[in-house]
């Protein structure tokens, strides 16, 4: 059966002010101008779609990788979101060594211009107080570029930037062919791949290609979980989605402010736009629990700092040359949006959704500067929008940083009582026999609105199940990223970046293998299991939580295999924990 779109929304194009409908594309009746054929297509060049490119190049594959926008990277570049959302061990464990990789050469970009805080082997050009490493979008995108390199030198990979799937053949799961636009040339290419991997922010090819698929929140009946809706379903309890912006402190004095975009009375009282927020059991942040008031600047009590530091991407002070002032980023519940969820809606009631979230973003700015607490005076008229951090005229990042995606209906769905601490008495989260990476952050819910009930809370380090990524009515196509089978509450802890990026990097070593063995996906699950996780280890994928386990650790396969088999279940650490603990 071939589905095809009518027209597309072109994200980037969508403006703050004036008509949000010449966003809208309409989809070419013509047919495709060119044909390619490839082993692996992976649709969606976010954090997953990236990671899957890199493992299905290195597996030997021949990929061919779309996106939406001109930078490839999602959450680290076109999405904003330049402060990563790790966990308390990732400097030693928790992530892939592709994901370690990236994290040195982001620190490492900027170590020769930073003097004696360069010299730190734990950097962080920003010095903030969410994560170990902040960076700009724009050095990240060029970053990502680089490692992709290779492949696309050697004629492995084929990058086709600004473009969308727009129609696809599928009968009964099988993908035989996906139709892409690109969004400047508006031409139509056929792509003809072996395996498919929908890394999109939304789960775009779910529907294009008839696989079963979940959105918003489920029932307790439907999961079991705990904090699922009560009785009925919601599909309207998408988590909220934001338009990270980033500002530079500019010399007191000066006047920055932005002028008011339309609807900022109407937002401000209704996001509202306030420092006060809600923290659930210092779960995230390691505070005091209750609703806690933050200043811009200064640090509050209960508080670990100000909101400017909180992503800060770079500390002027720590810097010899090159950066005169600070810059930091803002993703703040008070610049969320979420009177309106983008899955499932035609493009009239997509694009206006868009354009009124990048309202409320501008108006968060605009309060900031003109009306927060910010060391005792209102508004901070000196902090300066800084359009050249994201690569957009209007200071807002190229693209959404989406929470939350349509879920492929899967063979393993991850559910609030395997994750989190309250069902979990013991050092990890469930044992998962398939695991095919690890992860580890809290449930954190950015609710959709009044009617969401799904709790924010501690969880313990847990695994991707292999079975998560696969259908399971059986398909070669692949979930890359956070369409993955989880529920609305657990997809609160398993769309951070190293968990996505783990996430899309197992989905594209699976298409190698698959493409190597000539199997499909759910013969690897069925039958190759262990000779798939082997794969993965020698890459340097864990697929079981140990604390003390560097991925370059000679032992490291070896460890991860008896831990996988169940020894040393009653410990996170394999050797010994530190002292502190």
């Amino acid at each position: 059966m071939e589905r095809r779109l009518r027209s597309v929304v072109d994200v980037v194009r969508v403006p703050a002010e004036g008509d949000p409908g010449r966003a809208i594309v309409a989809v070419p009746a013509a047919r495709p101008a060119e044909t390619l054929r490839c082993d692996v297509l992976v649709v969606g060049g976010g954090t997953g779609g990236v990671a899957a490119a890199l493992a299905a190049t290195r597996g030997g594959a021949t990929v061919c990788l779309t996106e939406a926008t001109a930078w490839l990277g999602g959450q680290f570049t076109s999405q904003g979101v330049s402060a990563l959302d790790e966990h308390e061990l990732i400097e030693s464990a928790g992530g892939t060594a592709s994901y370690y990789a990236l994290r040195r050469a982001l620190r490492d970009h900027y170590r020769p211009r930073a003097g004696a805080a360069g010299r730190d082997p734990h950097f962080n050009p920003g010095r903030c107080w969410v994560t170990r490493v902040a960076f700009e979008p724009r050095v990240a995108q060029r970053i990502v570029t680089g490692m992709l390199e290779p492949a696309v030198a050697e004629a492995r990979l084929r990058v086709l930037r600004r473009t969308v799937a727009v129609g696809a053949r599928a009968e009964e799961g099988q993908v035989s062919s996906v139709t892409v636009l690109d969004l400047d040339a508006r031409e139509l290419r056929e792509i003809e791949p072996r395996l498919v991997i929908d890394a999109t922010e939304l789960g775009d090819l779910l529907p294009l290609t008839g696989i079963d698929y979940r959105v918003g929140a489920e029932t307790v009946a439907q999961t079991g979980e705990a904090h699922a809706q009560p009785t009925e379903p919601k599909p309207r309890c998408v988590q909220s989605f934001t338009y990270p912006f980033a500002a530079r402190r500019m010399p007191a004095g000066e006047n920055h402010a932005i002028a008011e975009p339309s609807k900022y009375a109407h937002y401000r009282d209704a996001q509202p736009y306030r420092l006060t927020i809600e923290v659930h059991g210092g779960e995230i942040y390691g505070e005091t629990s209750g609703r806690l008031a933050y200043d811009l600047y200064d640090t509050r009590p209960g508080t670990k700092g100000g909101l400017w530091t909180y992503r800060r991407l770079l500390c002027a002070a720590d810097f010899a040359e090159g950066v005169p002032h600070d810059v930091s980023m803002f993703n703040w519940p008070g610049n969320d949006y979420r009177d309106r969820s983008l899955i499932d809606r035609p493009p009239e009631e997509v694009v206006v959704a868009l354009q009124a979230a990048k309202r409320a973003s501008l108006g968060f700015l605009r309060w900031l500067q003109t009306e927060a607490p910010a060391s005792g005076r209102r508004g901070a008229p000196e902090i300066a929008l800084a359009p050249e951090v994201m690569g957009t005229d209007d200071g807002l990042a190229m693209f959404p940083y989406i929470r939350e995606s349509r879920r492929i209906v899967a063979r393993r769905t991850i559910v609030e009582q395997d994750v989190s601490a309250a069902f979990q008495p013991g050092p990890r989260a469930a044992r998962f026999d398939d695991g095919v990476g690890i992860g580890w952050y809290p449930i954190d819910i950015h609710r959709a609105g009044p009617e969401d009930v799904g709790v924010s809370c501690r969880t313990r380090p847990f695994q991707i199940p292999l079975g998560a990524l696969l259908p399971a009515a059986g398909s070669n196509l692949i979930a890359g990223g956070k369409n993955l089978g989880a529920t609305h509450i657990t997809n609160g802890c398993y769309r951070l970046h190293p968990v996505e990026w783990n996430i899309g990097e197992a989905a594209g070593a699976l298409a190698a293998f698959c493409v190597r063995e000539r199997v499909m996906p759910s013969a690897v699950a069925q039958t190759y299991l262990r000779e798939f996780q082997d794969t993965l280890l020698a890459q340097g994928v864990p697929i079981a939580w140990v604390a003390d386990l560097r991925v370059d650790d000679p032992d490291f396969a070896a460890i991860q295999r008896r831990v996988l088999d169940g020894e040393g279940a009653d410990r996170l650490w394999w050797r010994s924990p530190p002292r502190s603990t």
